[in-house]
C-alpha cells in the first residue's frame, strides 16, 4: 500500500497517509506519557480554558455519549474535573486538574517536537509551502483548533 521512491503520490493517498503518519505520532507520545491518543486531544483542547461539553462535542466530532465516556476516563485518572459554568449553572465546563495541567505541560511540547521531525527531510522553502497548503485545506474546512502551533498559547515565547 505504501509508495516506491520517486513515485508520485496523489492528494487523497497523500492526505490519507498523512493523517495515519501524524495520528500514529500522537498515538506513541499519548501512550508514553500514560494516556490514549482521544485523551490527548482532550487535554490539547483544554489547555487554553475550560469549555462547555457542547462546544467539546461539536470541536472534537463526538456524539454526547461518546464525549461522556471520554470525559469521564479522563476524570477518573484525575486529568481533568467538571465544573459549574459561571455563565449558566445549568451548563457543565470541564478543565484540567493541576495533574492535568502537569501532564499536557509535557505532553504538547514533546508531541510537537515529534511532529515537527516528520518533516525533518524538507528545506525551509518547501516546509513553508506545505504549511501553506494544509492551512488553506484546514481554513477552506472550517476544522476547529484542537492543537496549536508550537509557540502559541502557554508556550508562548515572551
Amino acid at each position: 500500500m505504501g509508495t516506491q521512491d520517486g513515485e508520485r503520490v496523489g492528494v487523497v493517498s497523500a492526505l490519507v497517509q498523512s493523517a495515519f503518519l501524524v495520528n500514529a505520532v500522537y498515538t506513541e507520545s499519548a501512550r508514553e506519557h500514560g494516556i490514549t491518543s482521544q485523551q490527548g486531544v482532550l487535554l490539547c483542547v483544554l489547555m487554553m480554558r475550560p469549555r462547555g461539553m457542547g462546544e467539546l462535542g461539536a470541536m472534537l466530532g463526538l456524539a454526547k455519549s461518546s464525549l461522556t465516556g471520554l470525559v469521564d476516563r479522563t476524570e477518573r485518572n484525575g486529568l481533568v474535573q467538571r465544573e459549574s459554568d459561571p455563565d449558566d449553572q445549568r451548563a457543565v465546563r470541564v478543565a484540567l486538574t493541576p495533574r492535568g495541567r502537569k501532564l499536557i505541560d509535557e505532553f504538547y511540547p514533546e508531541t510537537c517536537r515529534r511532529v515537527e521531525r516528520l518533516a525533518d527531510g524538507l528545506g525551509d522553502a518547501d516546509r513553508d509551502a506545505l504549511a501553506e497548503v494544509l492551512g488553506r485545506v484546514v481554513r477552506d474546512n472550517e476544522v476547529p483548533v484542537v492543537f496549536m502551533e508550537p509557540g502559541e498559547g502557554p508556550f508562548s515565547k515572551h
